[in-house]
């Protein structure tokens, strides 16, 4: 690949409902050409679930979200439920033609991964993408996205460690993904809907298993500004990229809050049933 420059966007901690406005009205204007591809690192305040493209709204436990002060919102990508709270999202957003993101959904996802392998070995880790996924759950797939790693997603020791989706429209290809910094990750099980408490438990447990922490794994904390900074180096080193530093267009953020608004907080878009679900790996 040739050498490339992009927009690097550090965003401060937005609503659920805004965070997702912001990365489709970045999808929208790199695919009109208004803007360079772009690489945006963020944070979600107050903490919110997010539920996948297709993921079906029964899967939220609306009582106890409200309990708790946590908000809902549905990503325009695939995967399972995410608890966004104490991590580092990021969002890369480039059109279809660009060598990063070209071919196929799995060719991107592991041309991808390899930048955020670099990442976590910046900080410390010895992480491993996961080429394929494993096998089925026998009694179906759970409502969490961090129980199974998918294929090429980031693991260490077996336990998945950042959570990632993409979609791929006409304007481009947003994929985005979450690294969980601290924090107790069965929190999640608090706002899902579940048959009674012993499923409840037997999810916590499943997961507690299966996923893990930036600060499990290093056995320190990493600060939000930390990550970003090895997110930054890591896209650079091994995808020969080098970065602008831009805020968000007038134009872009007024799509935003427009987008969150009329989509990311209407209830027909966050709560309605299953239907076809988009290609995720």
């Amino acid at each position: 690949m040739q050498p490339a420059t992009w927009r690097l966007v550090l965003s401060p901690p937005l609503s659920g409902a805004l965070n997702m406005a912001v990365d489709e009205a970045v999808l929208e204007s790199v695919g009109q050409g208004l803007c360079l591809p772009t690489l945006r690192l963020y944070a979600w305040d107050p903490p919110c679930l997010s539920l996948g493209y297709a993921q079906p709204g029964s899967d939220l436990d609306l009582p106890a979200l409200q309990q708790r002060g946590w908000q809902f919102v549905r990503r325009p990508t695939g995967g399972r439920a995410i608890l966004h709270t104490d991590e580092l999202t990021y969002a890369v957003i480039a059109p279809p033609n660009e060598p990063r993101v070209s071919g196929s959904v799995l060719e991107s996802y592991q041309r991808l991964s390899l930048a955020l392998l670099r990442a976590l070995q910046l900080l410390g880790a010895q992480p491993h993408a996961e080429e394929k996924s494993p096998a089925p759950n026998p009694s179906g797939p759970g409502p969490v996205c961090f129980e199974v790693p998918s294929n090429f997603e980031i693991t260490v020791e077996g336990k998945k460690l950042v959570g990632s989706a993409q979609a791929r429209r006409k304007e481009g290809v947003l994929q985005h993904g979450s690294l969980p910094l601290v924090g107790d990750l069965t929190r999640i099980t608090q706002g899902l809907a579940f048959p009674d408490q012993a499923a409840r438990t037997r999810a916590a447990e499943r997961l507690l298993q299966r996923a893990t922490t930036l600060e499990a794994v290093l056995h320190r904390r990493v600060s939000w500004d930390e990550a970003a900074q090895a997110f930054q180096e890591a896209f650079s080193q091994i995808l020969g990229l080098s970065f602008q530093p831009e805020a968000l267009s007038p134009q872009e953020w007024a799509r935003a809050q427009a987008l969150a608004a009329e989509k990311y907080s209407d209830p027909t878009w966050l709560l309605r049933p299953l239907s076809a679900p988009t290609p995720n790996p």
